[in-house]
């Protein structure tokens, strides 16, 4: 099992990697965990002009992506869930990719592109947070589905 988790975010250090890095040794029994963070010049300049600017970069960018690997994106509209309907929607799944967006998040386009969007909750968090808590969800569902105690 292969998981992308690509963000558009600046790579800088983070008070979050250590916490990433224990999560993702925490999945490593489960599934291999690729983090990309993507923030190349094209976004920059996007960010100057326009939130619709900087969405229609983010989806050049993405795009491309798409089609290789069940791609989940992460989307304020999407499908609230609990954890185990997290863990049935990526059970039989050989490889997974989530997007996380920039700041002004992801066109309509681009999320009707991936494979399923999902909301990790009704409220506004940086993309930082949203990768901690992806991450915790995605070691939960694969505790659910091996039986594992960590979820209880």
């Amino acid at each position: 099992m292969n998981i992308s988790i690509v963000t558009i975010a600046k790579k800088e250090r983070s008070l979050y990697d250590p916490l990433y890095q224990e999560q993702m040794k925490m999945i490593s029994r489960f599934a291999k965990v690729d983090d990309v963070e993507l923030f190349p010049k094209e976004i920059v300049k996007a960010h100057t002009i326009s939130p619709e600017a900087s969405q229609a970069a983010y989806s050049k960018l993405l795009s491309p992506m798409l089609g290789k690997n069940y791609s989940i994106a992460l989307h304020p509209e999407g499908k609230k869930m609990d954890s185990f309907a997290f863990s049935k929607l990526i059970s039989d799944k050989i490889s997974l990719q989530f997007f996380i967006g920039g700041a002004y998040g992801f066109e309509k386009s681009f999320v009707d592109q991936c494979d399923a969007a999902i909301s990790l909750s009704e409220m506004t968090m940086s993309h930082k947070i949203a990768k901690a808590v992806l991450l915790e969800q995605i070691y939960r569902a694969y505790s659910l589905l091996a039986n594992h105690p960590y979820h209880k």
